[in-house]
């Protein structure tokens, strides 16, 4: 099969400037389709738009507050009303959260961190995309999890019971949405190892875990705990999970709905 996997799409990205939403919209772009990145800093959006361009791809950026129901439903409507429709969605918003405190010293606010902030933004963009999707064009939901999800390890608590909600999340709606023609995929990969080095947060996010170590979090993520856990022995890159979502984005992946791709190099084995 040849031809531009997401041609004549329209993708928009929240999270659009980070290291992952960056990746997948260079990528999207890459494969034909029109990206629309947002995010909370202008600069970092300008950066990934710049590199689009560069390599001959349409995109445009918006700074939006994805804690803001009102101003994301602004952006998406202006985005189909512009286009003729929404396609693709991503969410790839980080928020800073603790990892490695068990719960006698993890305060609620701690604990209630990633949960209400992961989930309350997911439940934000998708709602505002949903109603420009489907009904006689491929809509398609990506969302992204971690192996927390099914993990049982001290010291994730707040992680892994968000991450366990964003797919719970994510099935349900894939119910919710299928008779309008919209798939709803999660994607699950492991901490990413080229991360850090494109500005993600988990470079302060495993600091701690690496200090005490005694590694940076560069060497952590190369060959520390977390890497000896997966079968491959490495861990995910933002290209693998950029080309994952491209193709799970696609009409390749058109069977697909309902489920998670499993991106944890064999830390969980499904």
């Amino acid at each position: 099969m040849g031809g531009l996997l997401l041609e004549n799409r329209n993708a928009v990205i929240y999270g659009g400037g980070g290291a992952i939403g960056g990746a997948v919209a260079r990528v999207f772009a890459r494969e034909g389709a029109r990206v629309f990145i947002a995010g909370r800093t202008q600069a970092r959006l300008d950066a990934v738009a710049r590199d689009i361009a560069a390599a001959g791809g349409t995109v445009e950026t918006a700074q939006v507050d994805v804690l803001d129901p009102q101003a994301v439903g602004k952006h998406a409507d202006a985005v189909a009303a512009a286009s003729g429709g929404i396609d693709v969605a991503l969410n790839a918003v980080s928020v800073m959260h603790d990892q490695g405190t068990p719960l006698a010293d993890l305060s609620l606010e701690e604990f209630m961190r990633p949960i209400d902030g992961f989930l309350r933004t997911l439940f934000i963009t998708s709602k505002a995309v949903a109603r420009h999707m489907g009904r006689g064009r491929p809509g398609v939901v990506l969302t992204l999890s971690e192996p927390g999800a099914r993990l049982a390890v001290p010291g994730i608590l707040g992680h892994g019971v968000s991450s366990a909600g964003k797919e719970a999340f994510s099935r349900l709606l894939a119910a919710e949405l299928a008779p309008a023609g919209v798939r709803v995929v999660a994607i699950r990969p492991h901490a990413v190892v080229d991360g850090p080095a494109a500005g993600s947060y988990t470079a302060d996010l495993f600091e701690r875990s690496a200090a005490a170590a005694g590694q940076s979090v560069q060497d952590f993520l190369e060959s520390g705990g977390m890497v000896q856990g997966t079968l491959l022995k490495r861990l995910p890159t933002l290209s693998e999970i950029a080309e994952t979502a491209a193709f799970l984005a696609s009409d390749r992946a058109g069977a697909i709905t309902g489920t998670v791709a499993n991106l944890s190099g064999g830390a969980l084995v499904d």
